[in-house]
């Protein structure tokens, strides 16, 4: 049987032959070849939507992250107003779509709240706000699947809640929710394509940019596609190495 690294490989390498084997008369590959001076500019336009995708997903995905945690931690209050205000930010947030949040925020925020946003801003506040309910959910389960006696432990020796939270519970929830949280990152470096509706020169949108000035949709989403499979299988294997050291020092802790 083949190991699932291997086979992962084999894939890509599968796809990107597929997909380079295109450069046949039907197909216009020379608008990114590297051997022609137009198709090394448009080439090195293309990945210069790299650190606007990555900068924006990483940005977003902290901020969500330590607002999901200050949201979830009231859904675990034994107070119900507590409660209902974790309940009612959760399935408000998540009944909204993420592209009309974009533009609600990047249109109508400023008018709100009277400020001039950027699209980069704007871009991070509405996916760190529609990924927060997901988090919140998230770091609740961690939580809650942390046993009893580790707080019954914490309060024998005194501890404060903060401190129960940051040195017994939190550790390990993380360990646990790590997984998920790193298909949240996945789902944010997806999610950004989405910004380039409000003018963000990420990946998508210079894409989009390139297919109106030399007419090769095919060829051009073809290489897009590439450069989210590479970034994503990248970053899930970042995800799955840090997901193993944890799991070493738990084991070794």
């Amino acid at each position: 049987m083949i190991p699932y690294r291997r086979l992962r490989s084999l894939t890509l390498l599968g796809l990107c032959g597929l997909v380079l084997g295109g450069c046949s008369a039907q197909w216009g590959w020379y608008v990114i070849s590297p051997a022609t001076e137009s198709g090394k500019t448009n080439l090195l336009f293309l990945l210069g939507g790299l650190k606007y995708t990555i900068a924006l997903s990483l940005t977003a995905i902290v901020i969500s992250m330590v607002l999901g945690l200050l949201i979830a931690l009231p859904g675990l209050s034994g107070r119900r107003p507590l409660r209902l205000f974790n309940r009612t930010y959760v399935e408000l947030v998540r009944a909204v779509p993420i592209l009309v949040l974009i533009l609600w925020v990047y249109y109508g925020l400023p008018q709100v709240a009277g400020l001039s946003i950027s699209v980069f801003a704007a871009g991070v506040i509405a996916l760190a706000l529609s990924d927060s309910a997901f988090q919140a959910e998230i770091f609740r389960a961690g939580i809650q699947s942390v046993g009893r006696g580790q707080l019954e432990a914490a309060q024998s020796i005194s501890l404060s809640y903060v401190d129960t939270m940051r040195y017994v519970v939190l550790p390990q929830a993380i360990r646990r929710i790590l997984p998920p949280l790193g298909n949240q990152l996945v789902y944010m470096l997806k999610m950004s394509s989405l910004v380039s509706v409000i003018g963000m020169q990420e990946l998508t949108r210079r894409a989009n940019e390139l297919v109106v000035t030399e007419y090769r949709p095919l060829e051009v989403y073809s290489f897009l596609v590439l450069e989210y499979l590479i970034l994503i299988m990248i970053a899930s294997a970042l995800v799955r190495r840090l997901e193993k050291a944890m799991r070493s020092d738990e084991r070794f802790g």
